[in-house]
């Protein structure tokens, strides 16, 4: 057996031996909205059972789009036997990343995707039409309710319009367009508490970014996020629109607002622009909307509740180089920070109203010498209604370049990147160093406001500076955190029976077990596991994969494993690229499972997608470093404790060198679906196996 899936702890406990609590489904407690959408779109689900956090799942989504990458997803596709899309309502392509690129070979790319969606019938949107996401939302794909995904990142806007929308990899874009499905596990759900209301000046852009730099000890990493609050109804979509957009940054798998009255009228003035007849945007729709506001259930669960108090902010500012850091902006202001390039573009700010705030900033003004403001608007549409209202001409007027409706220098692509000592000032998503342009320069994320503001002043400054006042004083934020205890959902270890076990299929096994190998690093990335250089090589053997295997991380590695071993690593394991080979040369050892205290999302995605074994268990990690504080450290170190795995009582036992039960603990049940992806060696051997069932059939 090679390998199998990645199942997160769902219990918080202090006692060094556990008495934990069953993931079987509880039946005294109601969903939360992000486990009511997955309900409605899993598919295969066993009569009554209802889905909550930790659960696998298959998953048929509203919709899923890809942009560029929608290419390599058609050959991946095709590679796979698939020869007919199995819904082509269901796909959306769009082209958004670089499409400044007029080169024969981004070009031809170009034509062989509107190509294939046109053999296909799928619904194609061409450079220049917009970001894919702005897309989305426009056109009715991602819709409240709905579950859509899509190969891309920041699938996490869709929440602000309270579509449950999140991230996929291109192996599950394929196995979508072929079978109409993929897999889902639902992740642990963070409440994060909206208290008050905004003060005068003070944007969604302020919201995400102080959250961000204030919650920055990966609160939220590879949550699901739901946005609550008393006056909740008073953020506007397009502020929720970007704050969900930026749950992505602060580690959040989706970030989704409420479905509420603010929302309906939202669509009710969208029919102004579309007409009655658009296809999912309409009366029909918007009535069925109005009369089903699907909302959480009053006991419905929550991992954590993060709250902050919107009346105590003031602007915030992230950088430089990190989301991490937010500072507020009259500190930023007072420190008189030149700045070279700024930017309204991406699908976080260009949308009207980002425009039109962007426009009110300069309007009257020139913007500053040796300064370059950047616009794109999200898409066509927002273009011309900015055009129509004016706001365009104004900013243009006011010295800004503008570029195609598009992703652009957002992603490091096209006109105006940032150069060596730069300093630039963003209204987009991402300040990682390096993505906008050279590595030696410094960029950092802020509202329109403040974006144009800076651009006409010619340093990081408020809208108030621009006439000649001073920026507001910052006051302290209110801010809390509340870990939510897991209440008791059904027996606790001792009493789990062979009539509470669940079912495993012929060819899966009933126990996996090996000794634990500590790798004792937070954050070992993908080039730690497998070295970048051997990721573009198509002839590197198992037996090289094998060799190399986190050789970047430690050169003894492989001297000190062997066959069956388990690895066991601290959090975040698997961070960085989405290289494939980081799962498989992990097999390639012949290493089964891997457990940590978290991993990164795209590892754990290709893990399962490539047969791979993985296990969350942060209170496992923690209890190895406390055995080995006063030890001299070593990179690898052999254990002598041994983890067995029963897989259909969903239950972990580790006994350390003299047998002893050190940890005992339930964790989520492995349902059929994903057992049977195990069985076919990964993602793409199921969907192989499902073609042929259609072929057969």
């Amino acid at each position: 057996m090679s390998g199998l899936v990645s199942l997160r702890n769902r219990s918080i406990q202090p006692s060094f031996i556990k008495r934990c609590l069953s993931t079987t489904t509880p039946l005294f407690r109601g969903q939360n909205l992000t486990e009511k959408i997955v309900q409605k779109y899993a598919v295969g689900l066993p009569p009554n059972k209802t889905v909550f956090s930790g659960d696998y799942v298959t998953i048929k989504p509203a919709h899923v789009m890809s942009h560029d990458n929608s290419w390599p997803v058609a050959l991946k596709f095709k590679g796979l036997g698939a020869k007919k899309v199995k819904d082509n309502r269901q796909i959306v392509n769009t082209l958004d990343h670089d499409v400044q690129n007029k080169t024969d070979k981004n070009l031809e790319k170009y034509k062989n995707i509107e190509n294939f969606a046109k053999e296909q019938g799928i619904d194609f949107y061409p450079a220049g039409r917009g970001i894919g996401h702005q897309i989305m939302i426009e056109e009715g794909y991602a819709f409240p309710s709905n579950l859509t995904v899509a190969s891309d990142s920041h699938s996490n806007t869709y929440g602000g319009i309270g579509s449950l929308g999140t991230p996929i990899v291109r192996t599950d874009a394929a196995s979508i367009w072929a079978t109409g499905q993929t897999w889902w596990q639902i992740p642990p759900v963070a409440k994060v508490e909206l208290k008050g209301t905004l003060p005068k000046g003070v944007t969604g852009k302020d919201v995400i970014v102080s959250l961000c730099g204030l919650f920055n000890n990966d609160e939220v990493l590879n949550h699901a996020i739901e946005f609550t609050g008393d006056e909740i109804e008073k953020l506007p979509i397009d502020y929720r629109l970007t704050i969900a957009n930026m749950t992505t940054e602060w580690g959040a798998l989706s970030g989704l607002f409420p479905i509420d009255d603010t929302l309906v009228n939202f669509y009710t003035n969208r029919l102004l622009r579309l007409g009655p007849n658009h296809p999912r945007i309409n009366n029909e729709t918007i009535e069925q909307l109005r009369n089903n506001k699907l909302k959480s259930d009053d006991d419905a669960y929550y991992a954590k509740t993060l709250t902050i108090d919107l009346s105590s902010l003031t602007p915030y500012v992230s950088g430089p180089n990190s989301v991490k850091i937010s500072t507020p902006l009259a500190k930023l202001s007072s420190d008189n920070l030149k700045v070279n390039k700024a930017y309204l573009v991406s699908c976080t700010n260009s949308r009207l109203s980002d425009i039109k705030a962007a426009a009110d900033i300069v309007k009257g003004h020139k913007i500053a010498e040796g300064v370059e403001f950047y616009i794109a608007a999200a898409s066509s549409e927002v273009q011309a209604d900015a055009e129509a209202a004016g706001a365009w001409k104004t900013l243009l007027d006011a010295g800004c370049t503008p570029l195609p409706a598009g992703c652009g220098p957002c992603i490091g692509l096209g006109t105006g990147l940032l150069e060596e000592g730069e300093v630039g000032i963003s209204a987009t998503n991402r300040n990682f160093k390096g993505r906008m342009g050279s590595r030696d320069a410094l960029a950092f994320l802020a509202s329109p406001e403040v974006v144009a503001a800076s651009a006409i002043v010619g340093k990081i400054a408020s809208p108030e500076e621009v006439n000649g006042s001073p920026c507001p004083p910052t006051v302290e934020v209110s801010k809390t955190i509340t870990l939510n205890e897991k209440p008791v959902e059904s027996s606790d270890v001792e009493s789990a029976s062979e009539e509470d076990a669940g079912s495993v299929l012929p060819g899966f096994p009933r126990e996996i077990e090996g000794e634990l190998v500590l790798c004792d690093a937070d954050n070992i990335n993908t080039d730690g596991i497998y070295p970048g250089k051997y990721t573009y090589q198509d002839d590197v053997s198992r037996e090289k994969m094998a060799e190399v295997c986190m050789e970047n991380y430690d050169q003894e590695f492989g001297s000190k494993t062997k066959a069956n071993d388990i690895i066991i690593s601290g959090f975040n394991f698997g961070t960085g690229s989405s290289r494939e080979q980081a799962a498989t040369c992990i097999l390639a050892r012949d290493i089964k499972l891997v457990v940590a205290g978290s991993f990164g999302n795209i590892f754990s995605r290709n893990s399962i997608n490539n047969a791979l074994l993985t296990l969350e268990i942060p209170d496992l990690i923690n209890m190895l470093r406390k055995k080995y504080a006063d030890s001299e450290p070593e990179l690898t170190r052999r254990t002598g404790w041994f983890l067995k795995w029963n897989v259909p009582k969903a239950l972990v036992t580790v006994k350390d060198s003299e047998g002893n039960v050190v940890l005992e603990q339930k964790v989520g049940e492995l349902g059929s679906n994903l057992q049977e992806i195990i069985i076919q060696g990964g993602l793409e051997g199921w969907v192989r196996s499902e073609l042929k069932k259609e072929a057969t059939a």
